[in-house]
């Protein structure tokens, strides 16, 4: 088994040295793409419904409403908004520097960037776009929620509530970015609720329901999948090494006997992200094509687990 390790360690280390030009420059533009979808959701649905998007960016619209309305604090034709947006993720990127890979920094720093500078440049629509304020609303949550899914599953995050929903599902088991999120908005709406109408608040919370769940939806990496793996092969340990080495999960493996035709077979059990199980089934059946595998969606995963959100 040793040798087995020994083989593991170096087939990690001969992965992270190769080149991985491609697939990472589709990431960033991954998260171009999510930036945008979100800018456009929140400038052109929400905001003219003078409603109020969740986490920071909520905050910020509030701030820049209290600027504006109750303190008379103009700054021309620049909307406000983006620009507290940033400042109120300040915190949250230095918890990135801290705490997370240099490389998911890098990303959040760029997609918040990203997404300042978008809310910045998409005009904010004078009339909202769709008659009915509900369907307005849900186009917007959607729109947000496929943004911030999409940078969360290029390996990044808009920072905020969401940055802090990373670090602790990575702690404790259950827990998922948009549940955060929805979660920690409450406090935003209440402060909403004192300040303004019912109606605003309620379809706000429309809005932010939406959003958390598609997020949620889109960031696969929170969605934990069990497979088994029967296979007849006798040569395991290369398929041992590709497994452990490209994944970076651990494998239990046990000998079973086929009820039917009484051949001996061996069984793995490993526990991975949805984002990487097609990955994992590339892997086994480029070494057996006839390996039997299934997959149970959604397990509840405890003890030494490791989570690959970035």
């Amino acid at each position: 088994m040793a040798s087995v390790k020994d083989a593991v360690n170096s087939r990690e280390l001969e992965q992270k040295n190769q080149s991985q030009l491609i697939p990472e420059i589709s990431r960033w533009i991954g998260i171009v793409i999510g930036s945008v979808i979100f800018a456009v959701g929140i400038n052109q649905f929400l905001r003219p419904l003078h409603l109020y998007s969740g986490g920071m960016m909520g905050f910020s619209q509030l701030f820049t409403y209290l600027l504006h309305d109750r303190f008379g604090v103009v700054a021309g034709n620049i909307d406000l908004s983006g620009i507290l947006y940033y400042l109120l993720n300040l915190p949250g990127i230095i918890i990135a520097f801290l705490k997370m890979p240099r490389r998911f920094f890098f990303k959040t720093l760029f997609t918040v960037s990203c997404i300042t500078f978008l809310l910045t440049l998409v005009p904010i629509a004078p009339e909202p776009v769709l008659e009915e304020t509900v369907a307005n609303c849900m186009i917007a949550g959607l729109m947000a929620g496929v943004g911030v899914g999409l940078t969360l599953r290029m390996g990044a995050c808009d920072g905020g509530m969401d940055l802090i929903g990373m670090l602790l599902i990575q702690k404790r088991n259950g827990m998922s970015v948009g549940r955060i999120t929805l979660a920690t908005n409450m406090l935003l709406y209440a402060v909403c609720l004192v300040l303004f109408d019912i109606p605003t608040v309620i379809y706000s919370l429309l809005y932010s329901a939406a959003c958390s769940l598609m997020s949620d939806r889109i960031h696969t990496q929170n969605i934990d999948i069990q497979a088994l793996v029967v296979t007849k092969r006798t040569d395991l340990e290369t398929l041992e090494i590709e497994l452990m080495g490209q994944m970076g999960h651990g494998l239990t493996r046990w000998k079973a006997v086929g009820s039917y035709t009484g051949d001996e077979e061996t069984v793995f059990m490993t526990v991975v992200s949805k984002y990487e199980i097609n990955r994992l089934k590339a892997i086994i059946h480029e070494y057996d094509p006839n390996a039997f595998v299934m997959i149970d969606e959604g397990v509840s995963v405890g003890g030494n687990y490791r989570r690959k959100l970035v």
